[in-house]
């Protein structure tokens, strides 16, 4: 993977920057971001498989629906993931777009797993998808309510 994360600067929650070489990178990035908020990662084994599929309306609510998606699952199940792959993301001619996808993880253990900060939700606030004309990546940047 050529792609990656970091955080941006914002007052009140956390601001995400992902990339890649494709969108598909981007999100998984993305979704490795989100969760690197909640707990160290490098601690997070890939024993469990889950298979995610959403819709959105367009490209923005993708991004939306995946993330949501995940931080559902760690919510309602106690999953914390830690690799992700993006198979496809497809825009539908009648009905927006759709990515399906795997992410791996591991029921969160207090004692084996650091607890980092709590993510409330996903925003739509300041959320970009974008491709760099010059490095010919795609950058997604959005913020998650702490």
């Amino acid at each position: 993977m050529t792609g990656g994360f970091r955080f941006l600067e914002h007052t009140a929650d956390v601001y995400v920057e992902s990339w890649g070489e494709t969108l598909e990178e981007a999100f998984e990035w993305a979704a490795v971001g989100m969760f690197e908020v909640m707990t160290d990662l490098k601690k997070v084994e890939a024993k469990e498989k889950y298979e995610i599929s959403v819709k959105g309306e367009d490209l923005y609510a993708l991004l939306y629906e995946w993330l949501e998606e995940l931080l559902f699952i760690f919510g309602s199940q106690g999953m914390v993931f830690s690799k992700f792959k993006v198979h496809k993301i497809m825009k539908k001619e009648s009905n927006g777009h759709m990515l399906s996808g795997e992410a791996w993880g591991e029921l969160f253990n207090i004692e084996k797993h650091t607890q980092k900060t709590e993510v409330k939700a996903i925003t739509y606030s300041l959320m970009e998808i974008t491709k760099n004309k010059d490095t010919e990546q795609w950058v997604v940047r959005f913020v998650l309510d702490i």
